[in-house]
């Protein structure tokens, strides 16, 4: 561009047989230098609408008659529904299923490494919970995000005991019991785990539903597969951040009964509810009905017994096989913990994400 600016004028080699006025002559001289500044600040502005338009509206929605291809693109992933999307990632009958709004998109990231050195990113579908995730996901790897309408407010959805976090969580047990119903064995993860070993050839047998315990206390080795006694409270701790599930009537049930309870106690603030006692009750009063498999502590620790008891740790040194970065709230907290124990995967391995660097 400045080379252009600061060209050499070309002169005509006939001279003029219609020369200028004086008038028109300085006239010319003093818009010349009027029509460079110009020239710059067309440029500027040009290109500042090309940053706006091309990093906020896809955000926001872009209008259609600036760019129609855009917004069909969109409106494309608008439409696309949750059979479509467990039908293109599907391998063997099986999904991987996680569910995301936009703030949780690096632990979604730092997930998704852990899978694909696993070589199952292939199966992973994930059930955004915002636009902007749907968008985002979709972007970088077409086909394997999905929104499930009406989405949840994505500002209040992050934050543990709020309103917005139980509406998000409820949402969970709908979408499972969709896949089932489809006929997919599915299992549903939380996005703060981190994969040290491929889970599946640890999913023994032919049960209806495969699940973790949430108790810190340490189990013998080969410790029980039944459903633990209840609690004080009158209920299990099983945690429903990890659940694997196959299309019987048994798994169908239960997280038919797991709708139902989170119907039967919905959030208040003076009892700030999440779904994850409403999935215990589902299990307590089905037991009798379902086969269920408590998965081994020493592959499937909570983060209160990982992260918290070193001895157990190396008592159980190359078990482990699915680590939850639970018993701990904040995004910055979790971090930390998972860079502490060299989990943190983002920072060095983003390459390794279908997603890449987000």
């Amino acid at each position: 561009m400045s080379q252009w600016l600061h060209q050499r004028p070309l002169h005509n080699p006939l001279p003029n047989p219609y020369p200028l006025s004086p008038r028109n002559s300085m006239t010319f001289q003093f818009q010349r230098p009027m029509l460079l500044v110009l020239n710059r600040t067309t440029l500027l502005v040009l290109l500042s609408l090309l940053v706006v338009l091309g990093v906020i509206l896809p955000w926001t929605g872009t209008p259609g008659f600036m760019f129609p291809n855009a917004t069909s693109s969109l409106a494309k992933w608008r439409d696309y529904t949750l059979s479509q999307a467990a039908s293109f990632v599907a391998k063997n009958g099986t999904i991987i299923v996680c569910a995301v709004s936009q703030p949780y998109l690096p632990f979604l990231n730092n997930w998704l490494i852990s899978i694909s050195r696993q070589k199952h990113q292939d199966q992973v579908l994930v059930i955004a919970e915002d636009y902007a995730t749907l968008y985002k996901v979709n972007g970088r790897w077409p086909g394997h995000a999905v929104l499930v309408p009406p989405a949840p407010d994505s500002q209040t959805a992050h934050k543990f005991g709020s309103q917005g976090f139980f509406n998000f969580t409820s949402r969970r047990p709908r979408h499972l019991l969709h896949i089932l119903e489809l006929g997919y064995n599915v299992m549903y993860n939380d996005v703060d785990m981190v994969w040290l070993k491929d889970p599946f050839p640890y999913l023994q047998g032919d049960h209806d539903v495969y699940f973790t315990d949430d108790m810190a206390a340490v189990k013998p080795l080969d410790h029980s597969h039944d459903l633990p006694p209840p609690g004080k409270k009158g209920r299990t701790y099983i945690c429903s951040c990890m659940i694997f599930l196959r299309p019987t009537d048994g798994a169908k049930l239960v997280m038919k009964k797991w709708i139902e309870e989170l119907q039967a106690e919905p959030w208040s603030k003076a009892k700030k509810a999440n779904d994850q006692p409403a999935f215990n009750w589902a299990l307590n009063k089905t037991a009798g009905q379902v086969d269920l498999y408590l998965l081994p502590q020493s592959a499937f620790p909570t983060g209160g017994l990982y992260f918290k008891n070193q001895t157990w740790v190396e008592e159980t040194k190359g078990k482990h096989v699915i680590i939850h970065n639970n018993y701990i709230t904040g995004f910055e907290k979790k971090i930390k913990r998972f860079r502490d124990f060299g989990l943190w995967l983002v920072d060095d391995h983003a390459v390794e994400s279908p997603l890449g660097k987000l």
